[in-house]
């Protein structure tokens, strides 16, 4: 299966942010035609205050439903239909009553649903520059691990700050996950030191393949500040090479997913048999 991961430097503007979401998912299709391909995370609106959020965020219908959604889900759902590909779509914000999730939707090549995935670890931190985030001022927690299935590949849904905890893609290794979509927004002061290296870890400790299609470059906080993503979209194998990348800017990269290389590392090394403590 061939992967392609989309890296965007979206705003607060939903519209904009399809348009550009467009633009990027038919240059990868033309040029590299790829089975399956994701977005970054929140590319739907990053930035601007909490009422912005909820105004931009779009309730979804039912899981595995027909029913019709917000613009972003039926853009979503259009790209998998039309171009009968599987579509990750990083992840929208999703207006659930008065609450918010950071929430990935999956489709499959009929347009149909086959995933949904909240975020479950939120983004409450202060950088190292001095800049504090709080992501649980606006956006509720998920609490469920999920899978799903794309041309023979168990897939795995994990979303940005969720990479520093190794104990929720042990769960979706033992779920049966080989590969793993990671979508981001990731800072700039902690992408630079931490995204590739947690990336190659917990694809070593999994043995899976990682996808991780990341925003990149600047947009305006609540206040009107700008923040900085660090980008550096990829995708890395079972033993933790990184076998593309995509450069700052906006773009895209895409790599092959060889189950028989899945299955050599694993064989090899048989981590999770040999596992004791958990």
């Amino acid at each position: 299966m061939r992967v392609s991961v989309v890296q965007m430097s979206p705003g607060h503007d939903k519209a904009a942010n399809i348009v550009q979401a467009r633009r990027l998912i038919d240059g990868a299709l033309a040029f590299d035609r790829p089975d399956m391909l994701g977005l970054p995370e929140i590319w739907t609106c990053l930035g601007g205050d909490r009422a912005t959020k909820f105004d931009q965020a779009e309730p979804l219908p039912p899981p595995g439903s027909n029913e019709p959604g917000g613009p972003a889900f039926e853009f979503l759902r259009g790209v998998a239909r039309d171009r009968r590909i599987h579509v990750h779509g990083g992840s929208i914000g999703e207006r659930a009553g008065d609450k918010l999730f950071n929430t990935t939707v999956v489709f499959n090549p009929e347009g149909q649903e086959i995933a949904r995935y909240r975020k479950i670890h939120l983004f409450d931190i202060t950088a190292p520059d001095g800049t504090g985030y709080r992501e649980s001022a606006t956006f509720g927690a998920g609490n469920e691990v999920v899978t799903c299935e794309a041309n023979g590949v168990r897939i795995g849904l994990a979303i940005c700050y969720d990479l520093r905890f190794a104990e929720l893609f042990l769960a979706l290794r033992r779920a049966g996950a080989e590969l793993i979509f990671l979508p981001a927004a990731f800072t700039r002061e902690t992408g630079k030191d931490h995204w590739e290296v947690l990336l190659r870890a917990r694809a070593i400790e999994t043995q899976c393949w990682f996808a991780a299609p990341a925003c990149y470059g600047k947009h305006l906080d609540a206040g009107g500040e700008p923040r900085w993503t660090y980008g550096h979209s990829l995708l890395c194998d079972p033993w933790g090479h990184v076998v593309a990348k995509a450069s700052d800017g906006i773009g895209w990269a895409s790599a092959r997913i060889d189950q028989a290389v899945t299955e050599r590392v694993r064989r090899d090394m048989p981590v999770l048999a040999h596992r004791r403590l958990v």
